[in-house]
């Protein structure tokens, strides 16, 4: 047992599902469940981001309360799915991971007999299940979508955005694994108790330093994002949830205590009326990237906005939905 599942407690079951090997060689993704107090027909499945896995034990407790059963998946060559001759979190296309999204989903489903699913993704995991919500629009997969500041585009000038990705694109074709970039530690020092945060995580799995940016990663990211920008048709509710204000990294520790360092919250804001036709924002104040890592009151109040959201938009049952 490593030192994630002691931090995360003995409720949790972990279940490795084999994913199709690619040029590397074996693929893994691993799915984490704990179920709710009283039999749940409804489930959440959350989805982390870049440089990340899931960890967030209190974010499973405010699921567990409100009445639905847990699943968390650590996405193919993240934590605990990272094997070691995998280069880590890399991946050239995003609609790969539909294959772990779509197991988990069957097992949510059709295994454990779950009739009501929401997905939940963070930051790059926003991106990707907010994409395969609308590859998955007319399968009845997804009920409900929860994205927890999602990564709708690159937080740079306009210059890097389009020149850059033009350039991208370019040498991802031929050198995929070119290093174009790497993670400020700001970030993750302000997580982390070793560095005064307030979050025990496993640092080999998400470093504070973060992983390397590659050519090719960053390609399948910025189509992500293009095909985002032309717009969407999510099929079910969708709430968005960020912050109120995005600051520098470079900015005094008050203010990054209570702002999105890692992304413009500006651009979440005005890419989320393009995933579909029922699309909720909320902004929480003082909220950091991660929201359900934020300092109190914010990270209370963007628990009391996803569950008064559900409560308004996630069915009962699947017939509760069709009515």
């Amino acid at each position: 047992m490593d030192s994630s599942e002691v931090i995360l407690g003995a409720e949790y079951t972990v279940r490795t599902l084999a994913l199709q090997p690619d040029d590397e060689g074996e693929v893994i993704a691993t799915l984490l469940s704990r179920k709710a107090t009283v039999p749940a027909g409804r489930a959440v499945l959350y989805v982390h981001g870049f440089v990340d896995y899931f960890f967030q034990g209190h974010l499973a407790d405010e699921w567990i309360k409100a009445g639905y059963d847990f699943y968390a998946l650590d996405l193919r060559k993240y934590g605990r799915s990272l094997l070691p001759h995998q280069t880590p979190n890399y991946i050239e296309s995003l609609q790969s991971y539909d294959e772990e999204l779509d197991e988990a989903a069957r097992i949510i489903k059709d295994e454990h007999g779950h009739d009501v699913l929401v997905v939940l993704g963070h930051s790059t995991g926003g991106l990707v299940t907010s994409l395969w919500a609308h590859r998955r629009r007319f399968d009845g997969i997804v009920d409900a979508l929860v994205l927890n500041s999602p990564w709708f585009d690159l937080n740079k000038p306009f210059f890097q955005r389009t020149v850059g990705t033009a350039v991208v694109e370019r040498l991802a074709n031929y050198q995929p694994r070119r290093q174009v970039g790497v993670l400020g530690q700001r970030y993750g020092q302000s997580l982390h108790v070793t560095t005064g945060g307030a979050w025990d995580f496993n640092l080999a799995w998400k470093p504070l330093e973060g992983f390397p940016v590659l050519a090719g990663w960053l390609r399948a990211i910025r189509r992500g994002h293009a095909e985002l920008a032309k717009g969407l048709d999510i099929r079910c509710p969708v709430l968005v949830c960020a912050s109120t204000a995005s600051a520098a990294e470079t900015a005094p520790l008050e203010t990054i205590s209570s702002a999105d360092i890692v992304l413009d919250v500006r651009h979440i804001a005005d890419r989320s009326t393009r995933l579909g036709r029922l699309v909720t924002l909320a902004r929480i104040d003082g909220g950091i990237h991660d929201l359900a890592l934020s300092a109190e009151p914010a990270r209370s109040r963007f628990f009391q906005e996803v569950f008064r959201w559900a409560g308004a938009y996630v069915p009962e049952s699947a017939a509760s939905n069709n009515q």
